[in-house]
């Protein structure tokens, strides 16, 4: 979803939670990806893989230079013949440790294996966020979580578009020491010739 839907889709809501509150969640996701981190994994449930949201997280991330948001997506089955960007298992869920963020996009309850290997992630150091149906045992897991229930304004995909744009919006959340002019010069000038993000 480009910029200017984005705004129509914050004009439309605007006397509703959902802005404000995908800001918040979405300053938690960028302060919790550390530049030089583990990364930021995202994982959906059995049957909803959150490929939209990852692909727009990768836009995000090549736009404002946070490399940091790119995800690696975690499936649940992957095939053979699957790119190496699309053939992540859930194993990897079960290495993520201290410096690593877990997104978890669960519109429905998760089977209980997902839920063991999030539960062992955070054990062992790992951040997780949870954008979800208010499921409690997925918000009893997550350390920040945005819920959309039944009879709401949106749906959990208008949430993930919100999501997805507030977290690349302001280029450096994280003050990273001070640079000198030209090095932000040329900083910004690589990311105005940079070729546009591969898609998904």
């Amino acid at each position: 979803m480009d910029a200017v839907r984005v705004a129509l889709l914050r004009e439309v809501l605007a006397g509703t939670q959902w802005p404000a509150a995908s800001r918040r969640f979405a300053e938690t996701l960028r302060s919790s990806v550390v530049p030089h981190g583990g990364g930021l994994l995202l994982v959906g449930t059995e049957v909803y893989e959150p490929w939209h949201l990852a692909a727009h997280l990768v836009d995000e991330s090549t736009w404002s230079g946070l490399r940091e948001l790119t995800p690696t997506l975690v499936r649940h089955r992957v095939g053979p013949g699957d790119p190496a960007h699309l053939a992540v298992g859930l194993g990897r869920i079960e290495t993520a440790g201290r410096g690593e963020t877990l997104l978890v996009v669960a519109p429905q309850s998760p089977g209980g294996g997902l839920l063991e290997r999030v539960h062992d992630a955070r054990r062992a150091g790992a951040t997780v966020l949870s954008l979800d149906n208010g499921d409690p045992e997925v918000r009893g897991l997550a350390h920040e979580a945005l819920s959309v229930t039944d009879g709401e304004d949106v749906d959990l995909d208008t949430v993930q578009h919100l999501v997805s744009a507030a977290a690349g919006e302001n280029g450096t959340p994280v003050p990273r020491g001070r640079r000198r002019f030209r090095d932000r010069l040329s900083r910004l000038a690589d990311q105005l010739t940079a070729p546009p993000p591969a898609r998904w």
